[in-house]
């Protein structure tokens, strides 16, 4: 991987899950966790759960709503927030990421997390891995309404943290959101190699991938 251009980036804006955290949790959660409960409070099959579920996922991934707890609660008629609590033992920290974000922050760069995550996902990690202490700001997407797959989530960042967009890196996990902030103008863009420790190396298609956070520190 290349190293980046330091003296070109004044803003450094971080996703969450996948990106600084490890996907395991997320995955094992929706995948696995919420499947079997769903089963087990409806007092159906897994595999009727599955059936039932899977064209819900569809249906909304990618959409704001797909991120609320709020909604699948409703949705599925099950407690989401307290499920999440069961497995929070997953929640864990990427390799090094905190050596990252610690040498961004030194360096006067301006350092902000934008998730998609529900504001009750947000506090559920930050109560486990200490990473608020490194954040100028932490923006929620339903902070503005808009996922950030969603021109207009960027409009509204924009609007809300005044950011030059050429003049900033952006690090994600979600290739259709990294391909909405290249639409936007954001200069200097990198997938994650690796979201989830579990499931290995995934394609990055045009981007380039960021696998070991010391790698990025090289010229800072």
């Amino acid at each position: 991987m290349p190293s980046l251009p330091w003296h070109a980036i004044d803003t450094v804006l971080l996703d969450m899950d996948g990106t600084l955290l490890d996907l395991h949790y997320d995955n094992h959660f929706w995948m696995e966790h919420l499947p079997q409960r769903y089963a087990e409070l409806h007092g159906v099959s897994r595999a009727m759960a599955e059936m039932e579920l899977q064209p819900l996922f569809e249906r909304n991934a990618g959409q704001l709503q797909w991120y609320c707890l709020d909604f699948w609660s409703t949705e599925l008629n099950i407690p989401v927030r307290e499920l999440k609590l069961e497995t929070a033992h997953l929640i864990a920290l990427r390799p090094d990421a905190d050596t990252f974000l610690a040498a961004v922050k030194k360096a006067g760069k301006r350092v902000i997390l934008i998730t998609n995550a529900h504001r009750d996902s947000l506090s559920l990690k930050l109560e486990r891995i200490e990473l608020a202490p490194y954040f100028e700001r932490l923006i929620s997407s339903h902070d503005y309404g808009f996922a950030k797959e969603n021109p207009q989530f960027w409009d509204a960042l924009q609007a809300d943290i005044g950011f030059d967009p050429a003049r900033s890196l952006f690090i994600d996990d979600t290739l259709p959101i990294l391909r909405s902030a290249r639409d936007f103008g954001v200069g200097h863009l990198l997938a994650v190699k690796e979201p989830d420790s579990k499931k290995g190396p995934k394609d990055t298609a045009e981007f380039a991938a960021v696998g070991d956070y010391r790698d990025l520190i090289v010229g800072l």
